[in-house]
C-alpha cells in the first residue's frame, strides 16, 4: 500500500524527532521516535524508563501493552481513513524482558483490512540483542464519528 496523506505526511516529517504533535495523551507519556512511517505501517523507537518498569526492573508487561495499543492506534489514524476504529480485543504473547535504560522497537502492521474490522500486528524488539520481546494481535472495529 503506497497511499500517502497528511496524518501520515506529518508522522514522515517527524521521523527522528525526540516528540512529535501526537493526539494521544499516552503516547506523550511513552515519548516514542518514529524511525519509519508508510501507510499501514509504523515503526517507533522507545527508551524503558524505570516508570515504565516493574519491581524487578524490568519492563512492565502492562506498558508493553499500552505501546502495543497506542502504536497500532497510531498507524490506523496515519492511514487517514474516512471513519475511527477502536480496539476490540489484543492478544499479547510477551518472550524476553527488556530493562530499565533498554531501548526498544515496536514494528506495526495491517494483517487484514476490512471495511469493518481493520486486523493489526506489533512486534517489540530489542534490537542490540535481536530479541523479539512482545508480539500482539489486535482487531479494530469501525465506530461512527460523533
Amino acid at each position: 500500500m503506497n497511499k500517502t496523506n497528511s496524518r501520515l505526511e506529518i508522522m514522515k516529517e517527524s521521523i527522528g524527532k525526540k516528540s512529535f504533535d501526537s493526539p494521544s495523551p499516552f503516547s506523550h507519556w511513552l515519548k516514542p521516535i518514529i524511525r519509519e512511517a508508510e501507510y499501514g505501517s509504523l515503526k517507533c523507537e522507545f527508551t524503558v524508563r524505570k516508570d515504565m518498569t516493574n519491581p524487578m526492573g524490568m519492563l512492565h508487561g502492562g506498558v508493553s501493552a499500552g505501546i502495543i495499543d497506542d502504536i497500532i492506534g497510531a498507524t490506523i489514524f496515519s492511514m487517514d481513513l474516512s471513519h475511527s476504529f477502536t480496539t476490540i480485543n489484543n492478544y499479547i504473547d510477551y518472550f524476553a524482558p527488556a530493562m530499565e535504560g533498554d531501548i526498544i522497537e515496536a514494528h506495526t502492521s495491517v494483517v487484514k483490512l476490512g471495511r469493518q474490522i481493520i486486523n493489526l500486528q506489533c512486534e517489540i524488539w530489542l534490537p542490540f540483542k535481536k530479541r523479539l520481546i512482545a508480539r500482539g494481535y489486535s482487531n479494530m472495529i469501525r465506530i461512527e464519528k460523533s
